[in-house]
């Protein structure tokens, strides 16, 4: 929560949000662009293609870990990179496995949360999930890229919100009661931003064992309805 703060402070004192070009990134690559594009940077990271029925998938390693990685598109542009582990393990192994992925991010400048998802060693995952349907997942947020900032198109945007409000001359004479507006607005745009750029990942079960799926997002390809 204390880097999301200083995170929207910085916004705030800038008076400036991030372009839509800002998006999640993987491995320093943005998830943005064609399937056949991300397909080609992926395989010169070093992942191998691998068909799995009338599907390919790419092999290879990541973040220590063999992973198994699909590439989610919506109309055509890619939103979302899926990694899976390649190997299951043991209840006592995937929690321990869940937890240093929580630290790990956690304690990642360039991310941020706003809860703390670590497993206690008490917590029955098997019972929990086979019983009571729990879902055990940790969300964060890539912080927007400071060198992506729009200055003039953000004071523009926040002027236009303003004008919903006030007229020209109040603008050119600002009140606390406007700067404080011109804060509000500034910090929800903040976050929205923010919540543009998710990576997320669940503990998955199969067979009584278990793997982590992990979830790179960008929120701006993400289908919300617009074809229905």
């Amino acid at each position: 929560m204390k880097r999301i703060i200083a995170c929207c402070i910085i916004t705030l004192l800038t008076v400036a949000v991030y372009a839509q070009k800002d998006v999640t990134t993987f491995l320093g690559i943005p998830i943005d662009g064609f399937k056949s594009e991300m397909r080609k940077k992926l395989i010169a990271k070093g992942y191998v293609p691998k068909k799995v029925g009338d599907n390919e998938i790419l092999e290879g390693e990541f973040n220590g870990t063999d992973v198994q990685i699909s590439i989610v598109t919506n109309n055509n542009k890619v939103y979302r990179i899926m990694l899976c582990d390649a190997n299951n393990q043991s209840e006592a192994n995937i929690k321990i496995r869940f937890n240093k992925l929580v630290s790990q991010f956690k304690n990642n400048k360039r991310y941020t949360t706003f809860d703390d998802f670590t497993l206690s060693e008490s917590e029955d995952i098997s019972y929990e999930m086979t019983v009571n349907n729990k879902i055990y997942e940790a969300l964060f947020y890539q912080i927007p890229d400071m060198e992506k900032v729009d200055t003039l198109a953000i004071q523009e945007q926040i002027r236009n919100e303003l004008l919903k409000k006030y007229s020209p001359e109040q603008l050119e004479n600002r009140t606390d009661e406007i700067n404080n507006e011109v804060q509000s607005i500034t910090l929800r745009m903040a976050m929205d931003m923010l919540f543009k750029k998710p990576v997320w990942f669940r503990i998955s079960e199969l067979y009584g064992e278990y793997y982590i799926t992990m979830y790179y997002d960008n929120e701006y390809n993400h289908a919300n309805g617009e074809d229905l």
